[in-house]
């Protein structure tokens, strides 16, 4: 099974925003929102040695992800394949997820008051093409594959030359979004845009620490009384065979 990631390399990207333009355009994302995001750190440094970052953010599909936990209605999920997502059959619209999330990756769209987010492109994934971010980045700067395929990009990228992940000993969560860079700018962009703790609104909270624990508790029970009941009622239909 594959678990896919992307790759940015900081030290090509020129801040064009074309991966925004063509997700955009991709997806049909509303105006004033956007599932991929080009954004430029503050300046550093004295004059004339000054240093600026530039960050390509999305939703880093985590190991762990915390909307995932946050979600009620279970419509946001994590694939084998490590990317999380959206079932828009099932999303409530309750925003817990938004908040959760350490990357503000997520928003809910106006037009269908469900929450939406950048997946890899799953469904051009699915048709083997890549994300339309890295079919259409004009510097070449992105790069996505399988981080279990050890002759992908991304592996080498990854395991050889040390692309890391933007994330802090307090909200370690997994990332698959990474990132080369030279280091000034790249410790720029890490302290920029470093991962938030979850601010989940008070029902969120109580969901994630005790209804949905309880929620859970109560479907595995209902399951194990109908086994229990089918198999019972099984015995019961071979004795009176025997009979």
């Amino acid at each position: 099974m594959p678990r896919y990631a992307m790759v940015t390399d900081l030290r090509k990207c020129v801040g064009c925003e074309a991966c925004t333009v063509a997700c955009n355009a991709e997806w049909g994302v509303p105006a004033g929102f956007a599932r991929t995001h080009v954004r430029k750190t503050e300046i550093s440094g004295t004059f004339p040695n000054l240093t600026s970052g530039i960050h390509v953010a999305q939703c880093n599909q985590c190991d762990r992800p915390p909307c995932a936990e946050a979600c009620p209605s279970g419509a946001t999920h994590q694939g084998a394949d490590g990317i999380v997502r959206v079932d828009k059959d099932l999303c409530i619209g309750c925003a817990f997820c938004v908040a959760a999330c350490p990357y503000d990756a997520r928003y809910i769209n106006p037009a269908t008051k469900k929450v939406d987010k950048c997946d890899f492109c799953l469904s051009r994934v699915e048709r083997g093409e890549p994300p339309v971010c890295v079919a259409t980045c004009t510097a070449h700067a992105k790069y996505f594959g399988d981080l279990e395929d050890r002759t992908s990009e991304v592996f080498r990228l990854v395991y050889a030359e040390g692309a890391t992940r933007i994330e802090t000993k307090d909200v370690a969560v997994g990332p698959n979004v990474y990132y080369l860079g030279r280091p000034e700018p790249l410790a720029l962009v890490a302290k920029n845009f470093a991962p938030r703790p979850p601010r989940l609104p008070a029902a969120g909270e109580a969901w994630r620490v005790a209804v949905r624990p309880l929620v859970l508790l109560a479907v595995g029970a209902t399951f194990l009384g109908q086994a229990v009941a089918f198999f019972t009622q099984l015995a019961k239909g071979e004795n009176d065979f025997e009979d």
